[in-house]
């Protein structure tokens, strides 16, 4: 028996050789080779679409998660520069002047000078230097009839430029309480700002892949922005986190949950040393 071609229509006219070709049989068995080949084109133009809506959609939810890190790197940006601005703003305020306390002035006991007496000749002592007889003195005197009383406390304030006066200087504060205050102050803008391990682009995919999304706020399809607010310690650990700007019950304790267990940032430091900064924390829920 010779091959026969499947897809070359001979062999219908073979089989139905003698037969009445009316039948619906041969006309179904004659048109199979076009069906075939529309099945076949209408699979590939099927395929075609299906694999190219797969490649857009991949490169569609790509280029939006490149967008959200950018607009939360910009977002980030704009946080610190508002913490320069401030800190500016704060150095312009004038400090206020100290007054310097008023100075004492002790009190002078009045005191008349002793000059020690000199024997002269006679014909030496001038006429002004001479003892003056009583009588002579009294002609002198005007006496009053009223009577007054003299000042009996002979102690008299008196500003003497010949004496000065000691002023302790201000004794140093401890330099430990001092250190101690450092430590404990919370600063909100530091000359080195603290930073996580990596950069900005290593916290956005490590929030990125360690955020949970609540199945309550996928259900109800709550989408935002939750803003957070943390203490960088000065050994980096997270301390103090707070929601400075909520969306949802279920977003906001995700977001809780994912700046606690950070791990481990870069300390700020202020005049060379590791001090607490408060820091603000954008953390974005987004359905894909």
């Amino acid at each position: 028996m010779s091959n026969i071609d499947l897809y070359d229509p001979k062999w219908i006219d073979l089989v139905f050789q003698d037969k009445n070709k009316e039948y619906g049989a041969y006309q179904l068995r004659k048109g199979t080779g076009n069906r075939n080949m529309k099945a076949l084109a209408i699979l590939v133009a099927a395929a075609v679409l299906i694999g190219g809506y797969l490649v857009w959609k991949i490169q569609a939810d790509k280029a939006a998660a490149e967008r959200q890190a950018y607009m939360e790197q910009l977002e980030l940006s704009k946080l610190q520069e508002q913490a320069k601005k401030d800190r500016k703003e704060e150095q312009k305020i004038e400090k206020p002047k100290i007054e310097q306390p008023k100075k004492e002035i002790p009190q002078v006991r009045e005191t008349q000078k002793f000059t020690a007496p000199v024997i002269k000749k006679d014909e030496l002592v001038k006429e002004e230097n001479q003892l003056k007889q009583q009588d002579k003195l009294d002609a002198d005197v005007a006496v009053g009839v009223k009577d007054e009383e003299g000042v009996k406390d002979r102690n008299i304030e008196a500003a003497r430029t010949d004496v000065v006066q000691a002023v302790e200087p201000p004794k140093p504060e401890p330099k430990v309480e001092v250190q101690k205050e450092v430590e404990q102050k919370i600063f909100d803008v530091v000359e080195q700002p603290p930073s996580f391990p990596g950069g900005n682009a290593a916290l956005m995919s490590w929030l990125s892949s360690n955020i949970h999304y609540p199945p309550v706020a996928e259900e109800n399809n709550i989408q935002g922005r939750v803003v957070m607010s943390f203490v960088v310690e000065p050994d980096g650990s997270v301390s103090n986190v707070q929601v400075v700007r909520g969306v949802d019950p279920s977003l906001d304790k995700e977001a809780t949950r994912v700046v606690k267990a950070m791990p481990k940032w870069v300390p700020g430091k202020q005049n060379g040393q590791a001090v607490r900064v408060k820091y603000n924390l954008p953390v974005t829920f987004k359905l894909q």
